[in-house]
């Protein structure tokens, strides 16, 4: 397999830090750039970051040593050196999609964790076992860009991962409508318990901005592609209630789902769908990808995120409870790794399938 030079830009924030430990020992990916704030800039990774390091293994080697470049001043230089770069910043919105756009303007091809771009109608926002098809857009991204080889992908909202998946396999049935309330843990504020003592024994019923996201981006993930554009699917309709909990790790959903009249599966056939489904993402064995996608639990009280947000190195989803409600048709739980499947490892599973398929090449 081809060797390819990444750059991290934003890479002293939590998901930055977890782009770092999984460039570790990657088979196709060689850390080559790290780039954050100007107030990081000239130091090296390991002085940068090692009062900010949160991840629970060291800094890796591959990382220590390199000097942090300012991802704003030396995007140019920063696109030179690499053959893409994944973005995780924490700027304003229009900010964001600025650099973003610059960098790939830059030839620099761009797999996004931030949220800035995700409703940009050409740029594609993928899940590689839901929507690989969505990658056909980006011709007509390139073209607006007037760009070669650059051009800005994007990974989904993060609590997305812990019931998309499962309700994916299940819109053959006719799905019409599902209730979401999702639990979600704290690192998907990029915080620590130290760091927000707040959080301990609490639950704040509001994450600004996530509802709406938790409604809509299934929407585009279900989506087609139309005329150079991503069109949004009409359905399932979906309504979200969000939660922060004092968990550091791991996005639990609540789920309920109504299927069309006439179109209800049984039980044992959706714990079949889950058991069974793959995408393109076990079909080309990717590095990161999990083995088998989703994983039904049977015991009563699972999944829970202290046990299970690890399966499959934290990128396989996780669900159980499966049963008839009085109101909806069924409910079920579901949990995903907030950080890993759905964050930088999302992205980096994305970043694997777009170098598979030869959207992404190695600079000559």
């Amino acid at each position: 397999m081809k060797e390819y030079k990444v750059g991290i830009i934003g890479g002293t924030g939590m998901v930055g830090q977890r782009f770092i430990t999984l460039m570790e020992n990657h088979p196709w990916f060689r850390l080559t750039v790290i780039a954050a704030s100007a107030r990081s800039a000239g130091k090296p990774y390991g002085e940068a970051a090692e009062k900010r390091w949160v991840m629970p293994s060291p800094i890796p080697a591959c990382a220590r040593d390199l000097v942090v470049m300012d991802a704003v001043a030396d995007a140019e230089k920063i696109a030179s050196l690499v053959d893409f770069c994944f973005c995780a910043v924490d700027m304003p919105k229009d900010e964001i999609r600025a650099l973003e756009e610059r960098y790939a303007r830059l030839e620099c091809p761009i797999v996004s964790n931030n949220s800035a771009h995700r409703w940009t109608e050409d740029v594609p926002m993928v899940v590689p076992e839901i929507n690989p098809e969505h990658l056909a857009v980006i011709p007509h991204q390139r073209k607006r860009l007037g760009t070669e080889r650059g051009f800005i992908a994007v990974k989904s909202n993060c609590s997305l991962q812990s019931y998309v998946p499962a309700l994916h396999p299940l819109r053959k049935y006719g799905l019409a409508s599902a209730l979401v309330c999702t639990y979600q843990a704290i690192s998907g504020a990029g915080k620590t318990f130290e760091r927000w003592p707040e959080m301990v024994d609490n639950c704040i019923p509001y994450i600004g901005g996530e509802e709406e996201k938790s409604e809509k981006e299934p929407l585009k993930l279900f989506g087609q592609v139309e005329d150079g554009k991503i069109v949004p699917a009409q359905g399932p309709a979906i309504t979200a209630q969000c939660f922060r909990v004092a968990c550091l790790d791991g996005h639990m959903a609540a789920v309920f789902m109504k299927f069309r009249d006439g179109c209800k599966p049984s039980m044992e056939q959706i714990k079949a769908d889950w058991a069974s489904y793959r995408g393109i993402a076990q079909e080309l064995k990717l590095p990161s990808a999990p083995q088998q996608f989703l994983h039904y639990m049977e015991e009563p009280d699972r999944p829970q995120a202290k046990l299970d947000r690890m399966c499959e190195n934290g990128m396989a989803i996780s669900l159980g409870r499966l049963r008839e409600d009085s109101q909806y048709d069924y409910k079920f739980v579901g949990l995903s790794h907030n950080t890993l499947r759905g964050a930088a490892g999302g992205a980096v599973l994305l970043a694997e399938l777009l170098c598979a398929e030869g959207w992404i090449q190695p600079v000559k």
